[in-house]
């Protein structure tokens, strides 16, 4: 059975893509697994750019093909804020808690409060081939957060056509419409056909 291993070290993350991607016939380990603690420096300015450096860096420390993420959310009345800055959005010590409530503090009084999750998935294999996947969910910046599943921001964002925050969806309603869901199903069907793992994936 073929081995990857997953670049993230987010708990919430790692829960995502091994219930989305568990129905292949590979296994996975993470970097726990490894006991790789590098903290890979996100200089892209792009989210394939930043993914792209942390599957290349995990790639090479465990010697598995490595998947590795980027995401952000994007608020078009902020000009694109939080962006490549989601994480770190008003300040490195802020919990999610905190974040999101700045973000909402930004929001004030706005009308025009539509936005989007984007996640591109990057899986860097020691030849030196990479595979990669974008997906995104559509929504809107709510005025007050609801909920208290998910994670990030999560609570403020309501998905397109759904009345409940991400954060009230259950795993499996999220995990059919989140851009991380998205672009995984995308991934998944690149992995199916690759030249190397065709005939191994069901």
């Amino acid at each position: 059975m073929n081995e990857f291993i997953l670049a993230t070290a987010n708990p919430g993350k790692v829960a995502e893509m091994q219930k989305i991607l568990g129905d292949l016939s590979i296994s996975f380990v993470t970097r726990d697994d490894f006991g790789i603690t590098i903290d890979v420096e996100e200089t892209g300015t792009t989210f394939l750019e930043n993914a792209t450096l942390k599957a290349k860096a995990i790639c090479k420390a465990s010697g598995l093909p490595a998947i590795a993420d980027d995401s952000g959310l994007i608020v078009d009345a902020l000009s694109g804020e939080p962006g490549l800055y989601s994480s770190s959005y008003g300040g490195e010590q802020l919990t999610n808690e905190e974040r999101y409530n700045f973000l909402l503090k930004k929001m004030k009084n706005m009308e025009h409060r539509a936005a989007k999750f984007v996640c591109t998935i990057v899986c860097a294999f020691p030849s030196g081939e990479l595979l990669t996947a974008t997906g995104e969910c559509l929504g809107t910046i709510l005025e007050k957060p609801r909920g208290s599943g998910g994670f990030g921001y999560d609570p403020v964002f309501l998905p397109d056509g759904f009345e409940k925050s991400m954060a009230e969806l259950t795993a499996d309603e999220k995990n059919k419409i989140s851009h991380r869901a998205v672009a995984l199903f995308n991934f998944a069907e690149l992995l199916k056909s690759h030249t190397t793992l065709k005939g191994t994936l069901q």
